[in-house]
């Protein structure tokens, strides 16, 4: 997702401030990780600010984006859920995101807990964030082989919709790539976050 594209074309207000206070920003807590690989099931197939005007929505119906609270969600939970007008409704890309919260539970546990996570998805880029130091010459691409490793170990572990270009979404927005544009002045300020 090239954000800062986006920004120069269809700049909403809601999409300026995610791009200027949170996309591409090194995240510090895991919570807010699985929060954007949420988000991300859900963009598959649409433009981000669709998913974006709907997060609060989200926020409400998917137990905050709580992983432990949505791993117990029912079928007949997402059958509630897909009578809700304010969220996308998506029955593959729901119990997804209830399988993913499964599956990040395993993790979790596997990696020595809530600390050992946000190490895991790090050492897909070699430990820190990665300067992509994009331009209009240099564009984002689809995928790399960062998010090609990442989606391939996510699906090994049970997760579900985490293919390369949605791995490489979630590295973008979460700050383990910087995607900013050189000549945006959150390229410099992600940087040294």
């Amino acid at each position: 997702m090239d954000l800062c594209l986006l920004i120069q074309t269809t700049a909403t207000p809601l999409l300026r401030d995610f791009h200027d206070h949170e996309w591409g920003e090194p995240v510090a807590e895991a919570g807010i990780l699985f929060e954007y690989l949420v988000l991300h099931t859900f963009q598959i197939g649409f433009d981000f600010p669709v998913v974006l005007r709907r997060r609060e929505a989200f926020r409400e119906v998917l137990a905050s984006f709580d992983a432990d609270r949505l791993a117990r969600f029912t079928e007949d939970d997402i059958e509630t859920l897909l009578l809700d007008p304010r969220i996308l409704r998506n029955r593959r890309k729901l119990e997804a995101t209830v399988q993913n919260a499964r599956a990040w539970r395993r993790l979790r546990q596997e990696v020595g807990g809530e600390e050992g996570l946000l190490p895991f998805f790090y050492q897909f880029v070699g430990g820190q964030p990665v300067d992509s130091r994009r331009s209009a010459a240099n564009p984002v691409p689809l995928s790399t082989p960062a998010s090609e490793a990442l989606s391939k170990e996510l699906k090994r572990r049970g997760f579900s919709m985490t293919g390369p270009a949605t791995c490489y979404n979630i590295l973008q927005t979460a700050g383990l790539v910087n995607d900013h544009w050189l000549t945006c002045p959150r390229h410099a300020e992600c940087r040294a976050l």
